[in-house]
């Protein structure tokens, strides 16, 4: 007899949604949106329903593999445990921790995902990841500025005036957001869009402006000129509560508003309208995650704060300078279930030089790598160069439920379980401060075990077992244990099915900032320590026109990689039903050019590689433009990333993935 129960999405998504889950049989057959949520309030996309197909999928690996003879052959848990465990002990003592890389990324919202970093601790401490491909260079960017990334909390946006949403397409990743974009627009405010593509939230807006890519910084300079050409800067909040104005001033004067127009292709008295628009405050600004993926990605964030605060619309009700709210992973009790303080030795490579890191690492090298909770055969930037690196190492391991590209490089592969799984409670630092319960639905398929129990046979074995000898109850608990003081316990969340976080609903309201200084810092003591100079810097993409005009010659479009519609990065696409294909789409006046038209089969390639792809032609993009969804597996065609670089970003902590030019031919 079928039953419905209240669930959770695991996604490392935006919206974070709250479902109902019906079961048959002890079988998920329908997962549907929990219309008793506060925020997702019943809708769902297309990536949580297909959650089912994932649980049940003919294609999820149910049983510990090895690879012998380039072929992957069953074996127990136990062989495969006492045979990974003996491996990390043989590095351990043969090179130390750090010979062992462990490599992973938030593929999964669940709070016990971090056990991982506490068997890693206990193990004694091995070479991690820093840093973020999907938003590193933006959460930096703000912690030199605010001292942290906090956003207002969902509703607010009823208070403001205008909102900008400024890179990113939130009917695409954010439902909800785009849901009380509209239903602001009815109550008066006015909606305005930058982006490169005419993309779906562009087509409700008041007002859509399209920028050259990489370039939203220098769009940002302009507006604060021209904001402080017309002495519509807010005074007060510049004397009494910000830090390095001058220095502001004196890098902007460095450019003109002509300069700034050429550069974004923005016409000069569209930058003078919005330094109006800006000034008549509250203003949310609504930042997207790709216009930090460049090498000047952390400075471009900087420049948008910057205009945020110059123009009044900090801490207070309807503005914002909205780019992720941490505060909301903040509440957990992360210390307590990670045990930093049990490693004795450490070293890192940001996650986007993974593959340089493995390559070139000496005392010691990299011997073993662990992946969890990520493809990076498919996420990395430059798959070309991260296949060449995990495939030199002596032992690979890859926790997942499928044949992933980067499971079918592994020695090891062990199932996990799905988040219907097992319980768990789910959140994500993005968007709304509800954490939401997901209850063990089912019993786990085949011999798949949770991340905790593999952690668990594994410090068994390796002489740390009583760090890990709680159960399911007790770990949840204690990662919930900060708040405690407000009533939320699993019992409660159990029976309630989701709580609200005590977090600032309007950040920065009191005008206390979490910089050396207490204020908002325009220059940064923060990045100062970080060895930098601290000052915002007018800086160019490493691969454009202006910056490298002979490498723009030979590959003359801006490539970008947004987020797919219907896989969360590389999750879905091998339960979509159809075999996917990747799109090529292009602005009018490539397909003008080349003579192109919908349908063609196009290569596209630079000096890192090449991808072949059906072409889709982009109404109102902006001009030179190309965009292929990130993504993609290589059996159905490869990853993007086969064309994008390593680089780091201008602070060192995030990927300059958006940071790429190529060419483009019809095969």
């Amino acid at each position: 007899m079928a039953k419905v129960v209240h669930a959770a999405c695991p996604l490392n998504c935006w919206d974070s949604c709250g479902f109902k889950v019906t079961i048959e049989d002890g079988r998920v057959t329908k997962v549907e949106g929990d219309d008793e949520h506060p925020i997702t309030k019943g809708k769902i996309c297309g990536r949580g329903r297909m959650l089912e197909k994932r649980i049940n999928s003919g294609e999820r690996i149910l049983h510990p593999l090895k690879k012998i003879n380039g072929e992957f052959q069953q074996i127990s848990w136990e062989q495969a445990l006492d045979e990974i465990a003996i491996k990390l002990t043989e590095y351990k003592e043969q090179y130390g921790t750090t010979s062992v890389l462990h490599s992973h990324d938030y593929a999964n919202g669940g709070l016990l995902i971090n056990l991982d970093q506490r068997f890693f601790n206990c193990y004694g401490g091995v070479t991690e990841v820093t840093g973020s491909i999907c938003w590193g260079s933006g959460i930096e960017a703000q912690s030199w500025d605010f001292g942290d990334a906090y956003s207002h909390a969902p509703g607010d946006l009823m208070n403001s005036k205008s909102i900008v949403v400024w890179g990113r397409n939130v009917a695409r990743t954010n439902m909800h957001l785009y849901e009380e974009l509209k239903k602001a627009q009815k109550s008066g405010a006015k909606l305005y869009v930058i982006d490169p593509i005419y993309n779906a939230t562009a087509k409700i807006a008041d007002q859509y402006i399209s920028i050259k890519p990489g370039f939203d910084g220098f769009l940002a300079a302009g507006i604060i000129k021209e904001i402080v050409r017309l002495e519509l800067e807010d005074r007060e909040f510049i004397h009494n509560y910000s830090l390095g104005f001058e220095d502001l001033l004196s890098t902007l004067e460095k450019v003109s508003l002509t300069e700034i127009s050429q550069f974004t292709e923005i016409p000069e008295e569209t930058i003078t309208q919005l330094a109006r628009i800006y000034a008549e405050r509250p203003v949310a600004t609504m930042f997207g995650l790709g216009m930090q993926r460049y090498a000047n990605g952390g400075n471009t964030i900087r420049l948008i704060d910057a205009l945020v605060a110059v123009s009044g619309n900090v801490g207070i009700p309807g503005g914002g300078a909205n780019f992720a709210n941490r505060q909301v992973g903040q509440s957990f009790q992360i210390d307590t279930l990670t045990l930093s303080e049990r490693k004795t030795a450490s070293r890192s490579f940001t996650m986007m030089k993974q593959a340089e890191g493995i390559l070139t690492a000496k005392d010691p090298e990299i011997k073993m790598a662990f992946v969890t909770c990520g493809n990076p055969l498919t996420q990395l930037p430059d798959t070309n160069k991260a296949r060449t690196a995990f495939s030199s190492l002596e032992t690979l391991v890859v926790m997942d439920q499928f044949m992933t590209d980067t499971a079918e490089l592994a020695d090891y592969i062990l199932p996990v379980t799905s988040a219907f799984e097992t319980e768990d409670v789910y959140y994500a630092s993005m968007y709304h401060h509800f954490v939401n319960h997901g209850p063990k639905l089912v019993e786990p398929r085949g011999e798949a075990k949770t991340d905790e129990e593999i952690w668990r046979g594994l410090a068994n074995r390796l002489g740390f077992g009583e760090d890990f000898a709680y159960t399911r109850e007790e770990w949840l608990n204690l990662g919930l244990s900060s708040l405690k003081d407000y009533g939320i316990t699993i019992e409660h969340l159990r029976e309630n099915k989701f709580a609200e976080l005590p977090v600032d609903k309007i950040p920065w309201q009191n005008r206390k900032f979490k910089t050396p200084s207490k204020k908002y810092e325009f220059t940064s003591g923060l990045g100062k320590e970080a060895g930098f100079t601290g000052e915002i810097t007018l800086k160019m993409p490493a691969e454009s026109t202006w910056s490298n005009q002979s490498l723009a010659e030979k590959y003359p479009y801006s490539l970008l990689s947004i987020h797919p519609l219907r896989s969360n990065h590389s999750q879905h696409f091998h339960v979509l039903g159809t075999v996917p294909e990747v799109k090529v789409e292009v602005s009018e006046d490539i397909a003008n050019e080349k003579g192109l038209e919908n349908g063609d089969i196009v290569k596209v390639w630079n000096n890192r590689g090449n991808i072949h792809g059906k072409i889709s032609i982009l109404k109102m993009a902006h001009p030179k433009t190309i965009n292929i969804d990130e993504g993609m597996w290589r059996r159905f065609g490869g990853s993007v990333n086969q064309l994008t670089s390593d680089r780091e970003s201008d602070n060192k902590l995030g990927s300059t993935v958006f940071d790429c030019l190529v060419n483009i031919e019809k095969v």
